[in-house]
């Protein structure tokens, strides 16, 4: 028995310090951003709450073993090891050991609950911190708060403690099976002359026993009607009716059901306490479970069905009106869509090339870079280096020349997975190339002579064409941070390369958690299963171990508690990088509200973007600020957390020129609108008036149209802003019947604005100018003829750009050539290459569609613009325009007069373009277009070597 103890204690030992061993580092990490606070409570919430539920469980579930057993000696209860026929008899289990194994048992189970249990602190915490939300739900007039914070926490706590209480019954009819008091007799033995079934055991309970489980059957039925009771408020949830929430066979029908059933349990289960004074015959207490469970039957299943098939179906429109109106309210107000400005767009006819030269604003910001495509481009262009890699295209706006320019940019960050094998070394991985540099950036609307985007921002180190500047190039903390990494350790880190040469550097910021003790060493290397951090050499005094590097687990390890968007973006502000996150605050029990997707597995019918968080790329540092303080989960959190969150007003002025309406929220937002712009009940009922987001071509393949950034001037408006923006059609049609824009920029961050174009015209949906395309025939050959030359067509991003009241579309061409190596012709031999040459032609660059992957250039061929019934393709936007609107070419953006000097780094870059070029030229077998390109790389070689010569 000591032994067993002895046994016992050492494990539960082992365990604490297995999780003290796991907890450490987090405190650690916390404590470097500053975030002790949100530890601490994060941590005594979960274990207050974990050890609660397992103290309540474990101190219950002996006590009703204690009771058991003590009934057991006073009954004089025959010991399970004299039983006859007790199948425990001859197990051993009896005594000590047995008991032993219950016990065990009992805290086992215990600490698994406990353990599910702690996962939501959350709820416990939210329901001590509730705020209202000024308003009640309209049947039982219960404020909203109660149905967001209050009632997740009674249904929390009724499920644990109904699975408390079938484990004790459990664990009790165990030890009464264990002391005799529980009884098998008869036997199972097969007949031998006839094909028949064993016979069945008898089960053999005693008095006591059976009093005892009574009574825990008793506590179970208390809590069955407290959850019938609890269904009433599920209600507000209901599918059953026309429309999401309480329907009229609902509030008609189940609610008095409920309460009927409710209180039959609770007869129910008096009923069963009477038994342990008194106890029935095994009949009559089958024959009260019998009808207890007929009345739920009836009254929970074919009454509601009578009364929806007889009474609501025949009237369901009379009968649903007023639950429908209800919805329609608070589906509205629960997505923030109550809040929407409808205004008329007169979609006019009339455009010149007078309206286009007065919106120059929103003319050179059309995007026709599209992300993807652009996104091998900058892969195949700027990577550089094997290890180096672009993982997104952002879009944003920066002041550039004195002129208001959207611009595309990426991070250049570096994927330790993409080291070559032999260089694929843990300090390599972990001390050497510890971090990403620099970014790449280019105005959606500029192209130069090669199809090409026009950098403004590229190389390594950053060159920069505009003026805007990098301080601090270094990304510690990104999209495909995945590792940890050591730093200033004894091993310089590598920076960039600078030709044949590599540049290193020391990390100089305070991010990460000192690691200069060998206590911490230790620690770590448990942590992360990795004995070299014990063992390696490089390690000193003042080094530093980096890891939840990833900016999106960063911010989920601070604050698991939001919910966040699914496009992090790269900003440059006062010379640093910064990535910027949209934080949303999510309920699925908002009252009566229908319940949309935000995101894979998680279903809402509450959403608010109340934080805007920032993690310098940098140092690591996360700050969360918050931009709306009127919502009452996030105050609920503020409450929490005090030290957490700041306010917006505290958020860098520059960096707030640099906040977007998130994309996700607009997304959702723009599902649910889709029905309930719809405000008549009627007209909501019948879907009359049913929207969609329209489809587009991608490729050559109809894709969903996807939310876009647009600068552009909205109608009735002075200046130019950063809206994102999507176009409606009516459903199973396609022409447009409006469109939404998101404001963005301050003061009017977070309008929403719906324009509705005129019912009686038809204007041109974006599938319709997708299929004018098509019909086009000029158009349509020449795609034709490119697509069968060896090379895939993609026609990009569709866009409906809104200008003086009416629409231009526009939409990108771009030319990728096919990677299939072509033999070359027996003919003519390719000009022999040098070894260097060689090798660059062959390499494998990574790809939009994973690393490593080889992928060709793309190019952007023309640009197709569409107005009213006419439409053009032509190579530029500004030809096009030109050629679509009858008028001469539109002005060049740039100033008149002014010489355009190409510097060596443009020179160097077109050098590397025409290089490319001629690559995939002599992969195609296409020996005139490699010599062409050959030559125009010679005369750029020239002009550099001329500007060298130059006296400066």
């Amino acid at each position: 028995m000591g032994k067993n103890i002895l046994l016992a204690v050492m494990g539960i030992f082992l365990v604490l310090l297995w999780w003290s061993i796991s907890v450490y580092p987090d405190w650690l990490w916390f404590g470097n951003l500053g975030y002790s606070s949100v530890f601490w409570t994060t941590l005594l919430s979960k274990f207050g709450l974990g050890f609660a539920l397992w103290l309540l469980f474990v101190v219950t579930a002996l006590l009703s073993i204690f009771v058991a057993s003590r009934l057991s000696k006073r009954a004089g209860i025959m010991p399970v090891s004299h039983a006859p026929g007790n199948p425990l008899a001859q197990t051993g289990l009896t005594g000590g050991a047995g008991t032993l194994i219950v016990v065990g048992l009992v805290l086992f189970v215990g600490l698994i609950m406990a353990i599910k249990a702690s996962s939501n602190w959350d709820i416990l915490l939210r329901y001590l911190h509730s705020k209202p939300f000024g308003m009640e739900d309209p049947i039982l007039k219960k404020e909203i708060s109660f149905y967001v914070f209050t009632l997740p926490f009674y249904l929390f706590i009724k499920g644990q403690i109904l699975a408390c209480l079938i484990f004790i019954g459990i664990f009790t009819a165990l030890w009464y099976f264990k002391s005799g008091a529980i009884q098998l007799t008869g036997t199972m033995e097969f007949s031998q002359l006839e094909d028949r079934p064993p016979s069945v055991p008898k089960l053999k309970v005693a008095t006591i026993a059976k009093r005892h489980l009574i009574f825990l059957a008793g506590l179970i039925l208390l809590l069955i009607g407290w959850g019938y009771y609890l269904k009433i408020y599920g209600l507000m949830y209901s599918t059953n009716g026309a429309a999401f929430g309480p329907c009229y066979t609902d509030v008609h029908v189940r609610i008095p059901v409920y309460i009927v059933i409710a209180v039959a349990s609770l007869a129910f289960s008096i009923f069963l306490f009477s038994n342990v004074f008194r106890l029935r015959t095994n009949r009559t207490i089958a024959m009260v479970a019998v009808i207890w469970m007929g009345l739920i039957f009836v009254l929970s299943n074919l009454a509601p069905m009578a009364v929806q098939k007889l009474i609501v179906k025949p009237n369901e429109l009379a009968k649903e009106s007023t639950y429908i109106s209800n919805n329609i309210k608070y589906t509205t107000t629960a997505y923030g869509l109550d809040k929407i400005q409808e205004v008329d767009f007169p979609a006019l006819e009339q455009l010149s090339m007078n309206d286009i030269q007065a919106d120059k604003g929103t003319i050179e910001n059309i995007r026709i870079w599209d992300k993807r495509p652009l996104l091998q481009t900058y892969r195949q262009l700027q990577a550089i280096r094997l290890y180096y890699n672009f993982m997104d295209v952002d879009v944003d706006r920066y002041q550039i020349t004195g002129s208001y320019r959207q611009i595309n940019l990426s991070a250049r960050e570096l994927v330790a997975d993409q080291l070559p094998p032999q260089a694929n070394t843990w300090v390599n991985r972990h001390l050497i190339y510890t971090h990403g540099y620099g970014l790449t950036a280019s105005l959606v609307s500029e192209v130069t002579s090669e199809g090409l985007p026009r950098l403004i921002i590229k190389d390594l180190p950053p060159s920069i064409d505009v003026d805007l500047r990098i301080k601090r190039p270094e990304i510690y903390y990104g999209e495909a941070t995945k590792s940890y990494v050591l730093v200033n350790t004894k091993a310089e880190e590598f920076d960039y390369p600078k030709g044949d040469k590599n540049v290193y550097t020391s990390y100089e910021g305070k991010g990460g958690v000192p690691i200069g003790s060998f206590f911490r060493r230790l620690l770590f290397s448990v942590e992360f299963f990795d004995p070299q951090i014990v063992f390696t050499s490089y390690i000193s005094d003042n080094s530093r171990i980096m890891y939840n590097r990833k900016i999106d687990q960063r911010v989920r390890a601070i604050a698991p508690f939001l919910a966040y968007d699914s496009d992090p973006y790269l900003v440059i502000s006062e010379g640093k990088l910064y990535w910027l996150l949209d934080g949303y605050t999510a309920s699925n029990m908002y009252p009566y509200s229908t319940r949309s997707r935000l995101q894979e597995g998680m279903w809402i019918n509450y959403l608010r973007n109340s934080v805007k968080v920032v993690i310098d790329a940098y140092n690591g540092s996360v700050t969360f600020y918050v931009i709306d303080e009127k919502d009452p989960i996030l105050r609920s959190w503020k409450d929490i957390f005090p030290r957490l969150f700041k306010r917006f007003e505290d958020m860098p002025k520059d960096l707030k020129k640099h906040i977007r309406y998130p994309k996700d929220l607009f997304k959702v937002q723009t599902q649910v609108y889709k029905s309930y712009h719809m405000k008549e009940v009627q007209v909501f009922y019948n879907q009359e008036d049913l929207w969609e987001v329209p489809s587009e071509i991608y490729g050559n393949r109809p894709i969903k149209m996807e939310p876009y950034h647009v600068i552009l001037r909205l109608p009735n408006e002075k200046k130019d802003e950063f809206v994102l923006m999507i176009p409606f059609t009516p459903s199973k049609k396609d022409n447009m019947i409006a469109w939404m824009a998101a404001r963005c920029d301050q003061p009017d961050y977070g309008r929403l604005i719906v324009y509705k174009l005129p019912k009686e015209k038809l204007v041109f949906g974006p599938m319709q100018i997708e299929a004018r395309v098509d019909q086009q025939t000029k158009i349509s050959r020449e795609l034709t003829l490119w697509g069968q030359r060896g090379s895939t067509v993609i026609r990009g991003n569709l866009l409906a750009i809104p200008i003086r009241n009416t629409f231009v579309y526009v939409e990108p061409v771009y030319l990728v050539a096919n990677q299939e190596e072509k033999s070359a012709p027996q003919a003519a031999a390719p000009p022999r290459r040098s070894r260097f040459v060689q090798k660059r032609a062959t390499r494998n660059y990574p790809s939009a569609t994973g690393p490593g992957a080889t992928a060709a250039l793309p190019e952007l061929k023309r640009v197709i613009v569409a107005f009213g019934n006419r439409l053009t393709m032509q190579k530029d936007l500004q030809t096009a325009l030109s050629v679509l609107l009858g008028k001469p070419s539109y002005r060049s953006l740039s100033a008149p007069g002014k010489k355009v000097v190409l510097t060596h780094g443009d020179l160097a870059a077109k050098a590397l373009e025409h290089y490319q070029k001629a690559n995939m030229f002599l992969r195609q077998g296409d020996w005139a277009g490699y010599g062409k390109e050959l030559e125009a790389l010679g005369q750029i070689l020239k002009q550099m070597a001329k500007q060298k010569s130059e006296p400066k």
